[in-house]
């Protein structure tokens, strides 16, 4: 089995504009996704708000220096992820359809094949 890790995109004002009735619902329908994938579902996480992240990189001289926030400045932040066991890109793509963010007009999921070192 091919490992993918789903990465999901939005827009996080429409994420905080949400009422707690579409918070519901998004959240079963993360469930039914859970339910769907079975065991297939190795891992994921909602993330805090792209603000909490710190950013690495190097200022040329060897020094680490770090940054408040994400690095690009766009629209759409990663707000969560799963990592996902799956036959090929066809089963994980049928899989991740399923999640809320790829019916949504704000938001969207990118699958990214994770390489196999071993």
């Amino acid at each position: 089995m091919a490992k993918y890790m789903l990465l999901i995109y939005g827009d996080a004002q429409q994420w905080d504009a949400m009422t707690p009735e579409q918070w519901q619902a998004h959240g079963e329908a993360h469930g039914a996704f859970n339910e769907a994938a079975g065991g297939k579902v190795v891992g994921g996480e909602q993330l805090e708000l792209a603000q909490t992240a710190t950013t690495l990189r190097t200022d040329g001289t060897g020094s680490v220096l770090t940054t408040d926030g994400p690095f690009l400045e766009t629209k759409e932040v990663l707000g969560g992820f799963y990592l996902l066991e799956a036959a090929d890109l066809d089963e994980a793509i049928k899989l991740a359809s399923r999640l809320p963010e790829v019916h949504a007009g704000h938001s969207g999921v990118e699958i990214r094949p994770v390489v196999d070192h071993g």
